[in-house]
């Protein structure tokens, strides 16, 4: 029988699966990453996402010898560095830090250049984490019940956030709304920045993340009331949960690991593989632990499911409760 002998064009046809086999190959017997890879991080360093970012992204620089370069990008509730991430090569050397507000952003920008349930990839959820509602220490209340008589008697108190529509600002929302304690919404850019003005007074209100305040509070510069996850927490234990006061009412911030749609499978199964064992080492586990940030292992399809369900309450939430860009 003649042996049938390719043309030229059926050649130059088969060489970019070729090559995408050849990435797919060495990506599933663990090469990659073969040079340092971007992290896009939406927010600026010092708050939560940043911190819980830069201790896994360390740990997989040690563990595969290759850099994860974390490179800050905030403004927008997250979305400047979102559509820059959006904007990347699907070559498996830029991923992105994310948090709660890409489950809540489709529901207050019109006209974002992406999609997060449709143009992101969830690869590993890195942490959940509970907020306390924090008040100055010169603030005379000492309970949630005596915050509400205060900010009734004084129609309305400054309440400071993280952004329009990110998870502090929508708890803060949410109690607000449930109890009818009036507060006048103030947001920052990112978390970090609201600690000092929350000392001195010129906010009197702001949930936030639990690892963050705790040094504040010990120190008697900062109030925690309460927090809204279940039970007592380690940094704190005499805080107590929100739903003491109102049954049921639990909010979280999560951080997560995406990768631009298109990536190859194998490169979305070796960074979930490699973040499982980052979240494995004894030295990141009792740090997350030491901070009441709640991990756990996960799987690309496991974390895809948590934040399908976490898009559809929020979106829900701000369009119910009216909440718009200012």
């Amino acid at each position: 029988m003649a042996a049938v002998i390719p043309s030229r064009r059926a050649l130059l046809l088969a060489a970019p699966a070729l090559a995408l086999s050849g990435r797919l190959a060495r990506a599933q017997n663990g090469s990659w990453p073969e040079r340092p890879v971007r992290v896009i991080l939406p927010w600026p360093p010092g708050g939560t996402a940043d911190i819980v970012g830069r201790l896994f992204f360390n740990a997989l620089s040690q563990g595969t010898g290759k850099p994860f370069v974390i490179e800050n990008r905030p403004g927008a509730t997250g979305t400047i560095g979102a559509a820059a991430f959006a904007q990347s090569t699907p070559d498996g050397y830029t991923v992105m830090h994310g948090s709660t507000g890409l489950s809540v952003e489709k529901a207050l920008f019109s006209n974002l250049p992406y999609d997060a349930g449709r143009d992101f990839i969830p690869v590993f959820r890195t942490v959940t984490v509970p907020q306390f509602v924090l008040v100055p220490a010169s603030l005379p209340v000492r309970t949630l019940a005596e915050l509400i008589a205060y900010a009734k008697e004084k129609r309305g108190i400054n309440g400071a956030s993280a952004g329009i529509g990110s998870i502090q600002h929508l708890s803060m929302e949410l109690f607000a709304r449930q109890t009818g304690m009036p507060v006048n919404h103030v947001p920052y850019r990112g978390g970090a920045p609201i600690y000092t003005d929350l000392m001195t007074g010129t906010v009197d209100l702001y949930f936030g993340n639990a690892n963050a305040p705790v040094a504040f509070v010990k120190e008697g510069k900062l109030r925690a009331l309460a927090h809204t996850g279940k039970g007592r927490l380690t940094s704190l234990p005499d805080v107590p949960p929100v739903s003491d006061l109102l049954p049921g009412f639990e909010t979280y911030e999560w951080n997560g690991v995406f990768l631009p749609k298109g990536t190859s499978p194998a490169v979305v199964v070796r960074l979930n593989k490699l973040l499982n064992e980052a979240l494995a080492r004894p030295d990141v586990a009792e740090k997350l632990r030491s901070q009441d940030l709640q991990a756990e292992r996960n799987s690309p399809e496991e974390f895809a499911a948590f934040f399908a369900a976490q898009s559809q309450r929020w979106q829900g939430f701000v369009r119910e409760a009216g909440i718009r860009l200012e």
